[in-house]
């Protein structure tokens, strides 16, 4: 079935772990999860990022609707954007770490290249 994954959540809870995700992954340059929640984060971030690198009053305001916190929009702008300027795309790598002990499910680390 094509689209978003649901992830076991309503739509607004969804929006909110990714968005909280995706700041996460700009803040620190890298998180782990698991493999399906990566994947869904991948695919926001790369749009930011593909989004800032345009760098006008329009698109720091779409940014700044996403992004939960100023200062990790502020850096997206001034230092992530500018350094994949040359880049189309594969901004984020997907690093498979194996199973989590408690429940066995299929952890990765999601990175900035």
């Amino acid at each position: 079935m094509p689209g978003t994954r649901k992830l076991g959540r309503t739509s607004s809870h969804r929006t909110a772990m990714l968005r909280a995700m995706v700041t996460f992954l700009l803040e620190n340059g890298k998180i782990e999860t698991t493999v399906t929640r990566a994947k869904e984060v991948r695919a926001m971030t790369e749009k930011m990022i593909t989004t800032a690198k345009t760098n006008d009053l329009h698109s720091k305001r779409q940014i700044l609707s996403f992004i939960t916190k100023e200062d990790v929009a502020k850096k997206l702008f001034d230092e992530i954007a500018p350094k994949y300027k040359e880049t189309k795309g594969g901004y984020t790598r997907i690093v498979k770490i194996g199973p989590r002990r408690g429940d066995a499910a299929e952890m990765a680390i999601i990175e900035l290249v």
